[in-house]
């Protein structure tokens, strides 16, 4: 679940983002819903996404839009306008989108390589927090090669026009000599460094860096060759800058319009130009009413990249390629990886049946001859008993083996696990508490006795179902979970 640059305004990006500080607080927020089994975030200046794997798809999308609202402190209207912005991807188109944003071709710049370190990164922070387990453990690595791939057998990285390549490009527009102008860099993060570096490189001379952290801004200043300066003195410098370049995680205005206001009286008649490169922004767009003061945010850097698009696009196709067949090997993966289990679930049941049949028929065996049976006589009916199990099992197996490699072939999988009572879910997924066996065993009260035995019963009641003759949870799923299926 998520929106980007293509669904949303700046405005409501910044109020969704998670600055990485926070991420492991709201990956625990999130796992405390009790739907959600794995969980990355991936929060950049042009997307927030939320990819979780879930123990219970009914309502899931309800439970991630609850979340975003309690964690972001979002009233009314602002979830009224999320609604009409998010999007919500599943299965194949989860996997298909995922590839794709690694490979940038999701990107406000097509082929840039940050979204690559931002999707790495992300991740990285929900594995050392532990909320990663086998399925994000496999996409996510397979995710990060696709984005190797795309860059190193494609030429969708050659000659794309960056945000920072814009920001020169803006600079050159509103200054017609770069050489005589002062750069100051606000934040010591790696997109402000890019874009000042590619200023220096375009004949600027003088850099100054600022940042809440001294020593951060002196160890950027020393590798742009700049000067660096304390963050109170940020209005003295703006009174001597022609070119501000603001990229932090601050989550309120670091640079207001009262600032920009009172250092334009010390330099009348000079232009500024800020240009603003975080999410949430760092310039009080308000300052864009000032004479000679010019504002541009990541929504006007959109409007502005448009260079190179046709040699671009034909990489782009290479790359979508590379992308389908990448999806393809996960799904693969995803079904040899349940085909087997499913398969042997299915015989333990069939010996389970088979046993209490054998122990049926011995009772009315004995009872019609009057006497108990003997072990030879046990042992026929036990054959008999698992030779038919078996054969009415042989021909559904073969059928799912077959399926293994058959990136589709999931849904066979579920639809055996349905057909055969192996979950406890209507949808096909097993309790989280019964993981290691794939199979849900219900108390009387219908919660899975092992999670009431780890204290986490509320997560998995299960409604409506009937049981078998042998314990096993047979779900009937309701015309909703029909229809959504």
């Amino acid at each position: 679940m998520g929106l980007s640059h293509k669904t949303a305004s700046v405005d409501l990006r910044e109020k969704l983002a998670f600055p990485e500080r926070v991420l492991p607080e709201a990956l625990s927020h999130l796992s405390d819903t009790g739907v959600v089994d794995e969980a990355v975030i991936l929060s950049t200046c042009n997307r927030t996404e939320i990819y979780v794997d879930i123990v219970q798809p009914t309502g899931a999308d309800e439970v991630l839009v609850g979340f975003l609202k309690e964690f972001h402190n979002l009233d009314t209207d602002d979830i009224a306008e999320l609604r009409r912005h998010l999007y919500i991807l599943q299965g194949v188109e989860m996997v298909e989108h995922l590839f794709s944003v690694v490979s940038s071709l999701d990107s406000l710049v097509l082929g840039e390589a940050q979204i690559l370190a931002q999707v790495k990164n992300g991740y990285a922070v929900a594995f050392d927090a532990g909320f990663c387990g086998v399925v994000f453990n496999h996409l996510f690595p397979q995710a990060l090669e696709v984005g190797k791939r795309a860059h190193t057998e494609t030429s969708i990285g050659a000659n794309s026009i960056s945000v920072s390549t814009t920001a020169v490009n803006l600079a050159r527009r509103v200054f017609e000599d770069l050489e005589q102008r002062t750069i100051l860099v606000v934040g010591a993060g790696e997109m402000g460094e890019l874009t000042a570096n590619y200023l220096v490189e375009q004949g600027v001379k003088k850099v100054t860096v600022t940042n809440r952290t001294f020593s951060a801004a002196v160890e950027l200043a020393g590798r742009i060759g700049g000067e660096a300066v304390e963050f109170n003195d940020l209005v003295d410098c703006l009174a001597r800058t022609d070119i501000v370049i603001s990229s932090t995680a601050a989550t309120d205005y670091v640079i207001t319009k009262k600032q920009v206001e009172f250092a334009r009286h010390r330099r009348r008649g000079h232009s500024l130009l800020l240009i603003d490169i975080a999410l949430p922004r760092d310039i009080d767009p308000a300052c864009n009413d000032l004479p000679d003061v010019y504002v541009y945010d990541l929504d006007a850097f959109s409007s502005m990249i448009d260079s190179n698009i046709y040699e671009r696009e034909l990489e782009a196709a290479k790359v979508k390629t590379i992308v389908a067949s990448e999806v393809e090997t996960f799904f693969t993966w995803m079904q040899e990886r349940k085909v087997a289990p499913t398969i042997s679930h299915m015989y333990s049941k069939m010996e389970t049946i088979c046993d209490g049949e054998v122990e049926r028929a011995s009772r009315m065996l004995a009872s019609a001859k009057g006497a108990p049976i003997t072990d030879a006589e046990k042992e026929v009916l036990k054959t008999i008993a698992q030779s038919v199990g078996k054969k009415l099992l042989h021909g559904p197996t073969v059928r799912l083996r077959k399926q293994a490699t058959n990136p589709d072939g999931y849904r066979y999988t579920d639809a055996a696990r349905f057909l055969f009572g192996l979950d406890a879910y209507p949808l096909g997924r097993s309790c989280r508490s019964c993981k290691e066996k794939n199979m849900c065993k219900k108390d009387e009260d219908g919660t899975c006795y092992l999670a009431k035995k780890a204290g986490l019963a509320k997560y998995h009641r299960t409604s409506p179902e009937v049981k078998d003759d042998y314990g096993y949870a047979t779900p009937v799923p309701s015309i909703k979970d029909t229809a959504d299926e």
